[in-house]
């Protein structure tokens, strides 16, 4: 028999446009009581996977981070670690490993961390 079906990936795809004011999820961290970062999570994970040609983050780690302390400090720590140097060699920037303050504030204040994320996020969108 012959495999008809031809290999496809999800990654050649255009960034998903995720342009949100880093004060807004703030505010809406703060109003929904956090509930609001389980959906920034799974946004953010499409973002850094489009800019990272690869899955940096599962969908699943993205949906437990919003809920779970162990997994949300993973979470950020693939994102300073894989993700965010994707975005900065994207932008132009001077490459810099945020992993360690981003695992820090995860523990502490997550969403200073997802404040930190969001502006460095929106850079792509300029």
């Amino acid at each position: 028999m012959e495999n008809n079906f031809k290999e496809t990936s999800n990654f050649n795809e255009p960034i998903p446009v995720f342009k949100v004011d880093p004060i807004m999820v703030l505010v809406f961290g703060f109003l929904t009581c956090g509930l609001y970062l389980i959906y920034w999570n799974i946004k953010v994970a499409e973002v850094f996977n489009a800019v990272a040609e690869k899955e940096v983050v599962s969908q699943p780690i993205a949906i437990f981070a919003g809920c779970c302390m162990p997994v949300n400090i993973y979470f950020y720590y693939l994102a300073g670690k894989e993700a965010l140097p994707k975005v900065y060699e994207r932008t132009g920037e001077l490459q810099k490993d945020q992993s360690t303050l981003l695992i820090v504030l995860g523990f502490f204040f997550p969403i200073a961390a997802a404040m930190i994320v969001q502006g460095d996020i929106n850079r792509l969108y300029k």
